[in-house]
C-alpha cells in the first residue's frame, strides 16, 4: 500500500497497512521484537536451491506449520491449520512449486526498506496492527508510523490479540478496510 502511495500519489487518497514493517529485515527490527526473517527462511531457501529436477517436491509440514504459526498464531483452530497445510502443499508442488516457494521466501528475506521514502507519502495512513503479531512488533509499528512526516494524518491503531494475518484473526476490525487497502480518488 505504501508503494502505491509513492507511485501514484495523485490517485491514492489514503492507505491502510495491516501488520507490516516498512524496514528491511534489519537488526533494528529484531531488537524491537520482530522476527528474524533471514535466519528463519535461509535453511528452506538453501534446501530448495538446486539444479536437480524435483518433481515430487512439496513444502514440509514443518514449513507449512511455521507459516501458519506466524500468520494465524500457534493456537489457531485445527480446521484452519489443516486447510492451510493442505493448500500450501497443493500450491507449491514439483519443480515449479519449489521455484515459486523459494522466490517467495527470498523476497521476504531480502525485501528492501522504505524508511527513506516515507516522507514522500502525503495521503492519510491508518495502520492497523495486532498486539500478538509475532512477525512485526507493535514497538516497530509505533516507531515507523512516526516516519510518515508529511502525511495529512498518520495513525496507528492496535488490535488486542490480533495476529499477523489480522484480517483472519480479527475480520470484524479489518474487514471494513480489507479489499480497499488503497483508497482511490477517482
Amino acid at each position: 500500500t505504501v508503494r502505491m502511495a509513492l507511485l501514484a500519489p495523485d490517485v491514492i487518497e489514503g492507505i491502510i497497512p495491516l501488520g507490516t514493517s516498512l524496514d528491511y529485515e534489519s537488526e533494528r527490527t529484531r531488537k524491537l521484537g520482530c522476527w528474524d526473517g533471514p535466519s528463519d527462511l535461509t535453511p528452506s531457501i538453501n534446501e530448495w536451491t538446486t539444479t536437480q529436477s524435483t518433481p515430487d517436491f512439496e513444502p514440509s509440514s514443518d514449513y507449512c506449520n511455521f507459516l501458519i504459526d506466524i500468520g494465524f498464531g500457534k493456537n489457531c483452530d485445527k480446521s484452519v491449520r489443516d486447510f492451510w497445510v493442505k493448500t500450501i502443499k497443493g500450491n507449491y508442488q514439483g519443480d515449479e512449486g519449489r521455484r515459486r516457494a523459494r522466490m517467495a521466501a527470498i523476497n521476504l528475506r531480502e525485501r528492501d526498506g522504505l524508511h527513506g521514502r516515507l516522507p514522500d507519502v502525503k495521503c492519510p495512513v491508518l495502520w492497523l496492527h495486532g498486539t500478538d503479531d509475532v512477525v512485526y512488533s507493535v514497538s516497530n509499528a509505533q516507531e515507523e508510523i512516526k516516519l510518515f512526516t508529511n502525511s495529512k494524518d498518520a495513525k496507528l491503531v492496535t488490535v488486542k490479540d490480533g495476529q499477523h494475518f489480522l484480517s483472519a484473526s480479527h475480520p470484524a476490525v479489518s474487514s471494513p478496510f480489507f479489499g480497499s487497502l488503497f483508497i482511490f480518488s477517482r
